[in-house]
């Protein structure tokens, strides 16, 4: 069953690009995923030796000047440059790097959590030790959330819809649902989205230690994080920046682009709960993976795979499987679903998007990554993860979810295009 659209409400993906930490380009991340590679280790960018963790996940081999040049990338938080980059490599995958048709019909909506606050502590740095002279004057405004899209849509001339969707762990989800949603309003024909995040600093990682959120197993980094499994201890910081094209189905067809995947529908719900603790029975999770698969026009019986949020935390994994049961009944025990932050750690902002596109790949390949790190298992969280190996399957429709700090819950819903089941 599915809501019966036309083909100019039908929003599909056609491009996609990525900056993460495992890697460059999409198909490398995504044979990183299948293999079941941690992105992490030891913190690089600054000095961890006195932090209870020591290890996240950082992106390796990125050199924003080799594509920005040094001037223009010097005047930017590094949230912006890896967010113009993969918006690059996107835009060559949709076959649009040569410029829109019609740049009054191309929207860039991202996500990001907290924006370039690398340029904040930067800056205050220099004002305490040189004064406020020496602050550079684009500091300030560089901090703002909403640079990234900014900075996007300046360097790609887009002039429609201009947007930034900042919900905390949820941002790149949520941020993909609205933009899908701007063209089946007809607002725009092409928009841009995903999210973006650079956030392994010394003051995050000090909140979040503090917090006592973070796992502590700093000898064994690639272990580190279990999602689901009985001694998980806690989730890891990761960074990175995941775009994805989408577009009206009927214009993509008319250019004859690539088409990946449907974005069918989402949702978003708020716990109201506590700003850091989930609702300990899940019912603002099971309430936005409800809405979204209804918003999709399926019922509970069309999802095949769920690609959960699935941090690693005691609480957080413990609660996402009880609302999983709480929405999909006994069928839960059939789907399988499977942790995209056990290898990525928690890129924040940039995490909705990298899972995202990581269902676009299942529904491409027709094959679930794994969870790894899965060994001991939790009664309180006994589904089927897809622990340690991926597994081939019959993937019709997808459902990503993404739950934040401040009670923030968005779920996407995504269907196939390569005839596993989706309209055609």
């Amino acid at each position: 069953m599915s809501i019966s659209r036309p083909d100019h409400q039908r929003v599909v993906v056609t491009g996609m690009g990525v900056i993460s930490p495992l890697g460059n380009d999409v198909n490398t991340l995504w044979e990183a995923l299948l293999a079941g590679r941690s992105g992490v280790a030891r913190i690089q960018s600054f000095d961890v030796s006195d932090f209870p963790t020591q290890i996240g996940a950082e992106v390796k081999d990125f050199d924003p000047e080799a594509h920005l040049g040094r001037r223009e990338a010097r005047r930017m938080a590094r949230c912006s440059q890896m967010a113009i980059v993969a918006t690059m490599f996107a835009l060559e995958d949709a076959g649009l790097q040569h410029g829109f048709p019609d740049p009054e019909r191309v929207g860039v909506h991202l996500g990001t959590a907290e924006g370039g606050f690398d340029m904040a502590i930067h800056g205050m740095a220099i004002m305490r030790a040189k004064g406020w002279r020496r602050v550079m004057p684009f500091a300030l405004p560089e901090t703002l959330p909403n640079m990234p899209s900014y900075h996007v849509s300046q360097f790609f001339k887009t002039l429609g819809h201009l947007g930034t969707c900042v919900a905390a762990c949820a941002s790149g989800t949520q941020a993909i649902y609205e933009a899908a949603e701007f063209i089946r309003r007809g607002v725009v024909d092409i928009m841009i989205t995903g999210g973006t995040e650079a956030l392994i600093n010394e003051f995050a990682f000090a909140g979040f230690c503090a917090m006592r959120g973070m796992s502590t197993r700093n000898d064994e980094p690639e272990r580190a994080i279990r999602p689901f499994d009985a001694e998980r201890d806690g989730f890891l910081m990761g960074e990175g920046a995941g775009i994805l094209i989408l577009e009206r189905l009927d214009h993509a067809r008319a250019r004859g682009a690539p088409i990946y995947a449907e974005v069918m529908g989402g949702a978003t719900s708020s716990d109201a709960h506590h700003f850091a603790q989930p609702d300990p029975e899940g019912r603002g999770a099971a309430r936005a993976m409800r809405w979204a698969v209804e918003a999709a026009g399926l019922t509970i019986n069309d999802i095949d795979y769920i690609n959960a949020h699935g941090t690693g935390t005691p609480v957080g994994d413990a609660v996402e499987t009880k609302a999983i049961k709480m929405v999909f009944g006994e069928r839960a025990y059939e789907i399988p679903v499977s942790s995209t932050k056990s290898m990525l750690a928690h890129g924040m902002g940039s995490a909705g998007a990298f899972e995202a596109i990581a269902c676009v790949k299942t529904l491409e390949t027709q094959t679930i990554h794994p969870t790894i790190n899965y060994e001991t298992p939790d009664p309180d969280c006994d589904l089927d993860y897809v622990p340690w190996t991926p597994r081939k399957a019959k993937v019709r429709y997808t459902l990503s979810n993404s739950f934040g700090l401040g009670g923030q819950n968005a779920c996407l819903v995504m269907g196939s295009m390569n005839g596993a089941g989706a309209r055609p």
